[in-house]
């Protein structure tokens, strides 16, 4: 298979982000400030609820006698105390600022990158998409996602700037990644290759649910942007080692029985 094939849907996913964030700059920066408020609450609202589904999955999960819920909590509290000493969200933070000079970018470049890159790079969609482009060159999920991620793209660019735009590198590199690491070592590891069997592999519906839980963070962070009240957002990158973490805690717990 080309390397091309591995990599369509990545490509496809990486334009549509482009494609809706020049939308959202152009049309965002036209509307009133009252009806950006209103876009971004909107917006909120939606993405709290792909997250709750994503949340969900947890019902599904448990490693030994521990329900996932509590396997995510000690994901995200491990995370937590990890990313809190890696100072990664002050890193995050001065990663984009350091690309807002570089670029001239203008808004709230930082939390727009971030935001969107968490958004657009966490979910099912991303795994089970990944590695159906690598193993077989089939890029319909991802082509849903693009479209999916197009439109958020819009909406959060309208109200974050053109940092929203940089996301595109972390879907280029996650879901590249994905795609290329498939062939040789999905198979394998997550009992086949056909890429349907994720949908109920315990790793993969922990680590959707961890990244859902993360992903309503993401989302109170828009609705407290949209009541004006960004000072008060939740540290979203500095729970990023959870998704790390949260393969381990559940192989850990099942072992312990």
């Amino acid at each position: 298979m080309s390397l091309l094939s591995q990599l369509s849907g990545t490509l496809v996913n990486v334009a549509a982000v482009l494609v809706g964030t020049l939308l959202g700059l152009t049309v965002g920066g036209r509307l009133p400030g009252r009806t950006q408020k209103t876009l971004l609450q909107t917006l909120g609202l939606v993405t709290i609820f792909i997250a709750l589904d994503m949340a969900g999955s947890l019902n599904q999960v448990t490693g030994g006698t521990i329900p996932g819920v509590l396997l995510a909590l000690l994901s995200l509290a491990a995370g937590a105390v990890i990313g809190e000493a890696l100072s990664i969200e002050e890193s995050l933070e001065r990663l984009g600022a350091s690309l807002k000079r570089r670029f001239r970018g203008g808004g709230r470049f930082t939390e727009g990158f971030v935001a969107a890159s968490l958004l657009f790079c966490i979910g099912p969609m991303t795994v089970i998409g990944g590695l159906q482009n690598g193993l077989t060159g089939d890029s319909s999920t991802y082509a849903l996602k693009s479209t999916l991620d197009g439109i958020a793209a819009l909406a959060l660019a309208g109200a974050y700037g053109v940092g929203v735009g940089f996301s595109a590198l972390s879907v280029l590199a996650v879901q590249g990644s994905l795609s290329l690491l498939a062939g040789s070592f999905a198979a394998g590891l997550l009992g086949g290759a056909d890429p349907s069997v994720l949908k109920t592999n315990p790793y993969v519906l922990l680590l959707t649910g961890v990244g859902g839980l993360m992903i309503v963070g993401i989302s109170a962070n828009l609705l407290l942007a949209g009541l004006g009240f960004e000072d008060r957002r939740v540290r979203v990158g500095s729970l990023l080692p959870a998704l790390l973490l949260s393969p381990l805690v559940l192989w850990v717990a099942t072992r312990l029985g």
